[in-house]
């Protein structure tokens, strides 16, 4: 199925406004037309206005779920012009324009396309192969290939955008996985990327080996250390393509194999500041106290993990409008995995102290971000991170918020995505049943459209 992926605002290259200067000031508008059709293709669109053209469809839910609202909106209906949502409102006073295609879709709440906050699409599950296995054993191509299927399943499990958080030893496939998606080449979501993340040497893996041949073993991420070589990486992954920079706060490299911070403030510090000239934020994986207290007081955009957060680190992350993305479902995976625990049992330790630490996140006011390590546990399977939160105590409603308006605002999309309104891009999915109350609804999925691209029905 073809697609289409207008992830910027329609605008005018400076060739279209000089011919239509030209115009205004003597040119025949005979003349100017043909100058028009004679540009390439891409102009002549973009001088149209591709958001106010397109097929028109109506979409007729029992209710409409906006992204913000306390509950959905019964007897609503959005209208979709191209890849845009034109209008949304109750059905008696939305002006359906005349021709427009209609869209039953009874017994269903649409919601906006939900939004995956932090995924890994070049990884599978560790129970079918090792992390140590996928970064030195597979070949790219056959991650890319695995990839492909990946993207694919995210999409139409109702997650329309992923913030991918590194390749794990694949370079910068993700740049071309994301350009294949945004072509339509293939399905998926749309894509926001990190490329290799970065590391301090030493601390990522894959490890034990002899140290005869520790230099010359592929590592899932890449080694930086001091001011000079941290500014080069920053730069070098930014020219090849990252919308974001992520960074490894702190990780198991400690003399007993424990977490501990691995990078000073000021060189973190250095990440956010660089990445900050170009427009770009930075996310930090941070799972101890310090690690987590650094990344923050550096300016990151987001904190992952944060197994050991405490509450003083949390009103830190309050008071610096630090976002908190906890990927619980991450942990519940590996536990699975490895014991056989399922879903809905009891929690055991580790899981309850996940547990306590997601509440001390909320009840200091940090916003969290649903994105749930997707590739540690299958893709296709993102409503599993909500299904948690709910589990660990919160609502469907504010579950629901996090995988839209608040991933949407964390990673600067509000104008774009995670709400239905006029003028944001048409990506929508509708599910049996109201998911504010039943965050079981997610699993029920009838309909995803993503740039007003109907792929699952």
């Amino acid at each position: 199925m073809t697609t289409r992926d207008h992830t910027l605002e329609p605008r005018r290259s400076s060739s279209v406004l000089q011919i239509l200067t030209f115009a205004d000031n003597g040119m025949t508008h005979r003349t100017a037309l043909l100058l028009l059709l004679c540009l390439p293709q891409p102009l002549w669109a973009q001088a149209r206005g591709g958001s106010d053209s397109g097929p028109v469809t109506v979409l007729v839910p029992a209710r409409v779920w906006d992204g913000t609202a306390t509950r959905p909106h019964d007897g609503w209906v959005v209208v979709v012009r191209g890849d845009r949502i034109e209008a949304a409102g109750p059905r008696a006073q939305v002006t359906v324009p005349q021709g427009a295609a209609t869209l039953d879709l009874p017994g269903t709440t649409l919601i906006p396309g939900l939004i995956e906050g932090h995924s890994h699409l070049l990884l599978h599950p560790y129970n079918e192969t090792s992390w140590d296995d996928q970064v030195l054993r597979e070949a790219e191509a056959l991650r890319v290939a695995r990839a492909v299927n990946h993207a694919k399943s995210t999409l139409l499990a109702g997650f329309t955008t992923v913030r991918d958080l590194g390749t794990e030893g694949a370079g910068y496939a993700d740049v071309g996985l994301k350009t294949a998606i945004s072509q339509g080449i293939i399905p998926g979501p749309r894509m926001v990327v990190t490329t290799r993340a970065i590391v301090a040497t030493g601390s990522y893996g894959p490890k034990a080996f002899s140290t005869d041949y520790l230099d010359v073993i592929p590592q899932g991420a890449e080694e930086a250390d001091g001011m000079d070589q941290i500014s080069r990486v920053v730069r070098d992954q930014i020219k090849h393509g990252a919308d974001w920079i992520k960074v490894y706060a702190d990780y198991r490299w400690g003399p007993n194999g424990e977490a501990r911070p691995s990078f000073t403030l000021d060189e973190l510090k250095l990440m956010v500041e660089i990445a900050g000239s170009s427009g770009r934020p930075v996310v930090a994986h941070a799972s101890t106290e310090e690690g987590m207290r650094r990344a923050v007081l550096a300016g990151v955009r987001s904190i992952e993990h944060g197994d050991n957060g405490t509450a003083a680190v949390f009103r830190l992350m309050k008071e610096h409008g630090t976002y908190f993305c906890p990927t619980v479902a991450a942990g519940e995976s590996l536990l699975e995995q490895r014991t056989g625990y399922k879903l809905g049992e009891p929690l055991p330790p580790s899981l309850r102290a996940k547990q306590a630490t997601l509440k001390a996140a909320v009840d200091a006011g940090v916003m969290i971000c649903a994105g749930g390590d997707a590739g540690v546990f299958a893709h296709g399977e993102n409503a599993k991170e909500l299904e948690l939160f709910v589990q660990y105590g919160l609502t469907p409603l504010q579950a629901l918020m996090s995988a839209t308006s608040i991933n949407a605002a964390m990673m600067d999309m509000k104008a774009r995505l995670g709400s239905i309104r006029p003028g944001l891009l048409a990506d929508l999915v509708a599910v049996t049943g109201d998911p504010t109350q039943d965050v079981g609804a997610l699993r029920r999925i009838q309909l995803v459209m993503k740039g007003g691209v109907v792929y699952r029905r």
